[in-house]
């Protein structure tokens, strides 16, 4: 049985979970938006056609996939991006629809459309970021796919 001494204790730590899991919630909200903002100016990068900032984004580790094959390490990556920033027009175009974040706040999922230049739906894509120093996203897995037919 519960004593009256303790109850206001309880009541206080009950108090206290509750903000704790709030203030969670509301940290994890502030992660997603971080993430779709990183994911955004990523996009952004192809669409200035800036090879620089778009290869900033990239960790060292990363892998892309192009089809079934892997590319790894940033190195190969941006070497095998290069030919897409060739030319005043970027090939295609994409934009976060969905970003996940895992509790602890330091690896997030990513996905949305990809678009031709004219705006038709091309294909989707789906990124893992991962936290690499403070407010600093980068990318350590990518695979486009193909849009499924009707």
């Amino acid at each position: 049985m519960l004593q009256k001494a303790n109850l206001p204790s309880l009541l206080l730590c009950m108090a206290l979970a509750g903000y704790g899991m709030e203030a969670q919630a509301k940290s994890i909200a502030a992660v997603k938006e971080q993430v779709m903002a990183t994911e955004r100016a990523f996009a952004r990068s192809m669409a200035d056609r800036d090879q620089p900032k778009f290869a900033a984004f990239i960790s060292a580790e990363a892998v892309f996939f192009s089809g079934d094959h892997a590319r790894r390490g940033k190195p190969k990556i941006v070497a095998a991006w290069l030919p897409f920033f060739k030319g005043p027009q970027a090939p295609f175009s994409w934009e976060p629809a969905t970003v996940e974040v895992l509790d602890s706040g330091k690896l997030a999922l990513s996905s949305g459309p990809v678009r031709d230049p004219a705006g038709k739906l091309i294909g989707t894509f789906t990124s893992i970021w991962r936290l690499e120093a403070p407010d600093t996203w980068r990318i350590v897995f990518d695979k486009g796919n193909d849009v499924c037919g009707p």
